[in-house]
């Protein structure tokens, strides 16, 4: 079922928005501070194109310091409008019967896409110990 899922993501949301999360990842790669972000952002990008059977987890104390910050900082230069990408996506996918599970994932997938530092994308039955599942498909 999950490669089910996963085909029609591709065809109809996840090469649209790993397009998006690669020219974010381009475009902080520009410049030396912002490959972190760079790195997020193509990170984000693999699991767009692919998110059933995946899922993001996050440490149980949360992230640290430069997590913080750097999620500030993404949050208003990319964040907002990748979001804003996911919105416009799961509100087309929503206008059929079979794209509304397809809407609901994207939708699940904002929290991520704005704060993507201090989290990691690991296979859904490969979560490590001591670390919470943020959005898990």
């Amino acid at each position: 079922m999950q490669t089910i899922l996963n085909l029609i993501w591709f065809l109809f949301a996840g090469l649209w928005l790993a397009i998006g999360y690669f020219f974010f990842g381009v475009l902080a790669c520009l410049l030396i501070i912002t490959i972190p972000a760079g790195v997020a952002s193509f990170r984000m990008a693999n699991y767009a194109l692919w998110p059933f059977g995946r899922a993001v987890v996050q440490p149980v104390g949360g992230p640290g310091g430069f997590s913080t910050i750097g999620n500030a900082i993404w949050f208003l230069i990319a964040g907002i409008w990748l979001a804003l990408g996911h919105v416009t996506t799961a509100a087309a996918q929503a206008i059929t019967i079979i794209g509304i599970p397809l809407a609901i994932a994207n939708i699940k997938m904002i929290p991520v896409t704005c704060f993507p530092f201090g989290r990691q994308v690991v296979d859904s039955d490969r979560i490590p110990y001591g670390w919470e599942p943020m959005v898990k498909f």
